[in-house]
């Protein structure tokens, strides 16, 4: 598990990307037992989504009531929320997940190459900073780097045609590759928000991940404000 802290204008942003260590996040996990791993990380209402690798960004304006411990997912890609000790996250074993810090809200986006190219980062940007949330920080957890993400020519040319030849990367074979966290990085820039740092590989084995050894666990991105 590695834990973060931003502080903005009224509250504390807390960040908590899990790992293998923590066990999986996946939604298919036994209720209670997932319940027991979420309330192990944060003890606060969890806000899940049920990924499609698409475009949906939802509002979480109210703390989610669980039933059995586990709340019934959306079916969406992303989550923006303004209230306090509400914990949104997003389920990753190679996608990116990104943390949009807004100086009064905070966003979570599971970015897969799809969605990124279908601008699910600018939909949760805009969201807030309709609300008037200005840009703080941008947090990206464990992702796929080039080196285990190899792709082929044409699979890359839609990508590269909506951000440019700097997201091609190379496997040590000397192959095409993508490289995801630069996607992120440029579709954050173009959103209004700072550039990430680039984060650990999801090859490292101390994280789940479905391409290079078809795990089907997932670790958890979560963030959750508290007013000071």
């Amino acid at each position: 598990m590695e834990y973060r802290r931003v502080d903005i204008d009224r509250a504390v942003v807390h960040i908590v990307t899990t790992d293998r260590s923590d066990g999986s996040f996946a939604l298919d996990v036994e209720p209670s037992e997932l319940a027991g791993r979420r309330s192990a990380i944060c003890d606060v209402p969890w806000f899940a989504l049920r990924q499609v690798h698409g475009t949906t960004v939802v509002d979480v304006v109210e703390i989610p009531v669980a039933e059995a411990g586990v709340v019934s997912p959306p079916q969406a890609d992303g989550a923006v929320t303004f209230i306090d000790r509400c914990a949104v996250s997003v389920l990753t074993a190679d996608c990116a997940p990104v943390v949009l810090i807004g100086s009064s809200g905070v966003a979570v986006v599971h970015a897969g190459w799809r969605g990124a190219v279908d601008g699910i980062i600018a939909s949760a940007a805009t969201r807030l900073m309709a609300a008037g949330a200005g840009p703080v920080a941008t947090v990206l957890g464990p992702c796929i780097q080039p080196e285990a993400y190899e792709f082929g020519n044409d699979d890359l040319q839609p990508i590269v045609e909506e951000f440019g030849h700097e997201v091609i990367g190379r496997t040590p074979a000397g192959t095409d590759a993508l490289d995801l966290t630069r996607v992120v990085q440029i579709a954050c820039e173009r959103a209004g928000w700072p550039p990430p740092e680039r984060p650990a590989c999801t090859s490292d084995p101390r994280f789940f991940s479905h391409r290079t050894r078809s795990d089907t666990g997932r670790q958890a991105t979560v963030t959750w404000l508290e007013s000071r």
